[in-house]
């Protein structure tokens, strides 16, 4: 099942408008999708790939995880929260699929939210190295855990264009 949840958050993510990374979510309950989201811009909004994002448009500026308070794009976790919130559906005690483990505000939204349990694809590291063990910390207070599933990705080269990296990865 994992598998095709995370099947389902790939082709959600080809919906994702965003010009740096492209996500994909999934918020599953009882073996059912309650919800879905992709990063893009909010609604009725220019899309960053039209220039609507000022730090997407200008990526030279900013470094890696730097400039969020610009940027007007909602993390595909974040969509799918807000998608279920919108329909009156409760997503405590889900599970989420993601394509990208997800960044330091998208938790801190997924454990208010009582998201049970995450499982992502591709790893990421947040950026500023004094702060990856209070990230670290904020994620292990999911209370099923968080998971990176082994699986290809065969779109991977066009959705982490704009992915933080660094040497070293945060604890599972």
């Amino acid at each position: 099942m994992d598998d095709y949840f995370m099947g389902i958050a790939f082709a959600v993510r080809a919906r994702a408008n965003c010009t740096g990374q492209r996500v994909g979510a999934v918020i599953v309950k009882d073996g059912h999708i309650i919800s879905t989201g992709y990063n893009g811009t909010p609604r009725d909004m220019t899309n960053c790939e039209e220039g609507g994002c000022y730090r997407c448009a200008n990526r030279g500026e900013f470094e890696a995880g730097t400039g969020y308070d610009l940027c007007i794009c909602v993390h595909a976790e974040q969509n799918a929260i807000l998608a279920a919130s919108r329909f009156g559906i409760a997503v405590e005690g889900a599970t989420l699929y993601t394509t990208t483990r997800p960044c330091f505000g998208c938790t801190k939204e997924l454990l208010q939210a009582g998201i049970g349990r995450v499982y992502f694809l591709h790893d990421w590291v947040y950026p500023d190295e004094r702060m990856r063990a209070e990230y670290a910390r904020l994620q292990t207070k999911v209370q099923g855990g968080m998971k990176q599933l082994p699986l290809p990705d065969p779109d991977a080269t066009w959705a982490t264009a704009g992915r933080a990296t660094a040497p070293e990865s945060i604890g599972h």
